[in-house]
């Protein structure tokens, strides 16, 4: 299921489920003049994948390991419970997201972790960002998930600005602990 945004010239006001694979340039706010189609990744669009992937993990200060992302990739493709979704202008994808799955215990519902999400560099500040954050949401509900939540660098301010600005709380309830695994 794929979701177009409505929205006047100051940004989206509803996200509404669609199964079109095209988003209407008629119901997009100017802000998302970019996106042409968000879709969900298939391994057709390996190659397309796996090259966001490799600037997400520059942009991380990661070392490329070209060939390595494109197999762990492929593996998540194929293998993962987890989806990808690329955003695409024309035959271009300009960004993409992955969303895991997990369950709300408490609440007996379905809630998606937003693990993933990155924007080319040269399609930043058009609403790319937002329009895939919006297909989540849609996507999210369409499952019955209870909740969205992600996580990001604390000094990633532009992504920050604009999780709030779509509506995300931080989360001030609950202190997270890590135990790297190593192999």
């Amino acid at each position: 299921m794929e979701s177009v945004v409505e929205g006047s010239s100051y940004g989206p006001t509803k996200v509404v489920p669609c199964y079109k694979t095209q988003l209407s340039h008629t119901l997009l706010s100017p802000s998302f003049a970019k996106v042409s189609v968000i879709q969900a990744a298939t391994t057709e669009d390996l190659t397309e994948l796996s090259r966001l992937y490799v600037a997400y993990r520059i942009f991380y200060g990661e070392a490329p390991e070209e060939q390595r992302a494109a197999a762990f990739i492929l593996d998540r493709l194929t293998h993962s419970s987890g989806r990808y979704f690329l955003a695409w202008n024309g035959r271009d994808a300009i960004g993409f997201m992955h969303l895991m799955p997990s369950t709300n215990t408490l609440a007996m519902r379905p809630i998606w972790l937003l693990e993933d999400l990155y924007v080319d560099v040269t399609a930043r500040g058009q609403g790319v960002a937002t329009a895939l954050l919006s297909h989540a949401e849609a996507f999210a509900r369409s499952t019955g998930a209870e909740r969205l939540t992600l996580a990001t660098a604390h000094d990633n301010l532009a992504a920050q600005h604009i999780y709030k600005k779509l509506g995300y709380v931080r989360e001030d309830h609950f202190v997270y602990f890590h135990r790297l695994l190593e192999p």
